[in-house]
């Protein structure tokens, strides 16, 4: 007998896929960061269902053909190790969703939850242009434009498949208008142009982090994690380069994980506020270029 013919209800599939996740010690953390969460999400994506709360379903029975799909999405969950997002080719950063497939990474900046929350001092009517670097899937601009809605938004990156893939996102979301991508190194594509904000996710993993990254995160593109010996050589890059591309006033906001120490050391002149999110601690700090 097998999960299909042997599980009736949505219950029954969360708590063997929780189990069954657990036992194979998947590791999760691209989207979902418990195998509870990845499951529901598993679930009610394959459904159709509202991916917000899973408990409303939990006693609807499943038909013939929902139990199949759900009990090989699961098996092969567990035999490629590729996450889940890759294999639905969909993901959600704060309640958006995003086409995703393993040309990028799956979306999940911290920048994104700020630009949630709203950055401090930083006022609306202010921003009428903001450059994404490294934009990967396309989630921040797509994430910015949705807050700064008279922002003209340029997104750059240096990889020609993830650029298909964020407008992919650019079109599902109808900001073609508002939101154009560049192909090129950092700031080289949008040479000679200033903007009010700057984002920027760049790959800042150490190289020899990589070296120890379980399956999953494997499975993603090397270049973009890869960033240098301690992971900082493109944040190094953006820092020295984006007070000649930001107004007078304008700031950046820069996502580099664990290297707050090194950047502080070498960078001593600079202001740099560092940010609290609700997983991370001093990972995105926020540059301001003087008015004057």
């Amino acid at each position: 007998m097998t999960a299909a013919t042997e599980l009736l209800t949505i219950r029954d599939f969360l708590r063997f896929a929780v189990s069954s996740f657990t036992a194979a010690r998947l590791v999760h953390g691209h989207g979902a960061s418990t195998a509870l969460d990845e499951a529901a999400f598993m679930i009610l994506e394959t459904l159709n269902l509202p991916v917000d709360d899973i408990n409303p379903w939990l006693d609807a029975r499943l038909l013939k053909d929902e139990r199949a799909a759900l009990s090989s999405l699961f098996s092969t969950r567990i035999k490629s190790r590729r996450p889940a997002a890759y294999l639905l080719k969909k993901t959600y950063m704060h309640g958006v969703s995003f086409y995703v497939d393993d040309r990028v990474i799956v979306p999940r900046s911290y920048i994104g939850e700020l630009l949630i929350q709203g950055l401090p001092d930083v006022q609306h009517e202010n921003i009428h242009s903001i450059l994404d670097l490294c934009t990967g899937s396309g989630c921040l601009a797509v994430l910015a434009s949705n807050h700064f809605p008279d922002a003209r938004i340029d997104a750059t990156d240096l990889s020609k498949d993830a650029l298909a893939v964020a407008s992919i996102n650019i079109k599902n979301h109808d900001l073609a208008t508002e939101i154009t991508l560049h192909r090129g190194d950092l700031f080289d594509p949008v040479a000679g142009r200033k903007y009010d904000l700057i984002l920027a996710n760049p790959p800042y993993v150490a190289k020899d982090e990589i070296k120890a990254f379980p399956p999953e995160y494997k499975k993603e593109p090397v270049m973009a994690h890869l960033g240098g010996i301690d992971g900082l050589d493109l944040v190094r890059k953006i820092l020295r380069d984006a007070p000649l591309h930001l107004n007078a006033g304008g700031a950046l906001v820069c996502e580099i994980g664990t290297g707050r120490d090194i950047i502080a050391e070498e960078f001593p002149g600079l202001d740099l506020f560092w940010f609290d999110t609700e997983n991370s601690s001093g990972e995105v700090f926020m540059w301001r270029k003087p008015a004057t």
